[in-house]
């Protein structure tokens, strides 16, 4: 059972190209920086952060927060032209959020999608102070992303695409278009990501921030996470109970992710 969290203050942010996002904050300024996070694919802010108590636990520890509905998920714009999407531009959106909000500093953590976002923002903005990233392995290193062995981003596309779930016979886009259904989220819009996931090398070795991975010992999507790890200078490696879906419940999981963002940097 995750602790309560009260209701967040929401304001939408205006991306480069005009499509808006949806912030979502908690908490109030302190001393240490606020923190961003970004959730994963087909999932939002309150499923990834808010539910599994990630939230509550950065709250507790005295953070103020911010999470980031990624365009053509929850509360954000939803353009279903593949031109609009991919992790670049969401972590532009990123980086247009701490504009607005008028960040010197501030930590990152992205889970999934969410964490190739955080890689890219990590490269190229260095407001970046702390980044936490879960639930990617040794794929974003040698296949730019999404690792793409696991999961065929063609078969994904059809399954988010099709009418006939029942059609689909590719078990983890199966899995995908299941959640995407439980969720409610927009089928077209997802399947527009799909179509631009990055393919190609993402700026780790331009990653200043200290950098702690934190991948599910039973995660395909997160495998061989130690690859990762070594890609960016300094960075460690945490291994948590979980597959994709479960590794951000697991109370191991938020332990880590508060005690590394925290004063003493999890040293």
């Amino acid at each position: 059972m995750t602790a309560a969290v009260p209701a967040p203050v929401t304001t939408r942010v205006r991306g480069r190209d005009g499509v808006e996002v949806a912030v979502h904050r908690w908490g109030g300024p302190g001393e240490r920086p606020l923190v961003v996070l970004q959730h994963g694919f087909a999932a939002d802010s309150v499923r990834n952060w808010g539910t599994s108590g990630i939230v509550a636990a950065l709250l507790a520890d005295g953070r103020e927060v911010a999470a980031v509905d990624a365009r053509g998920h929850g509360a954000s714009d939803k353009p279903h032209d593949p031109e609009r999407y991919g992790e670049r531009t969401m972590a532009a959106d990123l980086s247009e959020v701490a504009d607005a909000l008028d960040l010197d500093v501030f930590d990152v953590a992205g889970y999934s999608m969410g964490g190739i976002v955080a890689l890219v923002l990590a490269g190229t903005d260095q407001r970046v102070r702390r980044l936490v990233v879960g639930g990617i392995g040794a794929g974003v290193v040698e296949r730019g992303g999404l690792d793409t062995r696991a999961v065929r981003t063609t078969a994904l596309a059809a399954a988010l695409e099709t009418d006939d779930p029942d059609s689909i016979a590719d078990p983890m886009a199966a899995a995908f278009r299941t959640f995407a259904d439980s969720t409610g989220a927009d089928r077209l819009a997802l399947a527009a990501h799909v179509r631009a996931v990055n393919a190609d090398p993402l700026p780790l070795e331009e990653i200043a921030a200290p950098t702690l991975v934190v991948a599910g010992e039973t995660d395909p999507l997160a495998a061989r996470p130690q690859v990762l790890a070594d890609a960016i200078s300094g960075a460690r490696l945490v291994m948590v109970p979980g597959d994709h879906l479960g590794a951000v419940w697991a109370p191991e999981f938020a332990a880590a992710l508060v005690g590394f963002l925290g004063d003493d940097g999890g040293s």
